[in-house]
């Protein structure tokens, strides 16, 4: 069979027959794959914890007609250990992991982008140095706009007027203006629409200058977005504190 090696992030895994199990990996080069890892659930298995979610690793794969098969796993980034002493942090990239794998909706489609930002979203939520909800947002921001979905915050989502507008709508694409205004688009506070563009923008200074009412209003603008765009919900979003 032939072999290739890439380097990915272990999305999810389930078990396959008494030993082994299927691993769901988003790959820099390959998009999203599954692959076997065969033995992987015995004591002595040569895996170790290599495959668990939210691992960074280097692999070598040999092409199979309907999964592939892990051959070695090298690991680049421990993320499972920094996400995993937080539950905060832990249900947060669970989300991240479950919304990269709804977005990279084809298998072996190349999603370099997609794979980038969720590299640098886990490496930012273990190191600590901004809230794991402020992460996730920013994260959820971006992967959506890189699957074409970008939100707009300062001018009118359906006829690009420059801005600051009133309304939001999710449907829409992001604000309205007064003309454009929809029924049912929501009425945020202009601080929670700047504070969603700099979320979008990385504006990190800006983030944190956020109080937490402003926080909360937006996360719960990000949830929306991401649902609607979805087109049915996360099961691990349920268990973030939005």
């Amino acid at each position: 069979m032939p072999l290739y090696r890439d380097e990915a992030i272990v999305l999810r895994t389930h078990k396959l027959g008494e030993a082994d199990r299927i691993i769901t990996l988003l790959t820099r080069h390959h998009g999203r794959v599954r692959a076997v890892a065969k033995g992987v659930r015995r004591t002595a298995s040569k895996f170790g914890s290599r495959l668990e979610p939210f691992t960074h690793v280097d692999l070598q794969l040999a092409e199979g007609r309907n999964l592939d098969t892990i051959t070695q796993a090298e690991t680049l980034d421990p993320f499972a250990a920094g996400v995993g002493l937080d539950y905060e942090r832990y249900t947060a990239g669970t989300v991240m992991l479950e919304t990269a794998e709804r977005l990279a909706t084809e298998e072996r489609e190349p999603s370099l982008q997609q794979f980038l930002l969720l590299v640098g979203g886990l490496r930012a939520m273990v190191s600590g140095d901004r809230g794991p909800g402020q992460v996730l947002d920013s994260y959820l921001l971006r992967s959506l706009s890189v699957a074409g979905y970008a939100p707009s915050f300062h001018h009118c989502a359906r006829c690009g007027v420059e801005g600051p507008h009133r309304w939001f709508n999710h449907a829409m694409g992001g604000v309205l203006c007064a003309t454009c205004r929809v029924p049912g688009s929501a009425s945020p506070a202009p601080a929670t629409l700047e504070l969603l563009g700099s979320l979008l923008a990385g504006d990190w200074p800006a983030v944190a200058a956020a109080d937490a009412r402003t926080r909360k209003e937006a996360s719960g603008l990000v949830a929306a977005y991401l649902h609607w765009h979805l087109e049915r919900g996360l099961r691990s979003m349920e268990h973030v504190e939005r």
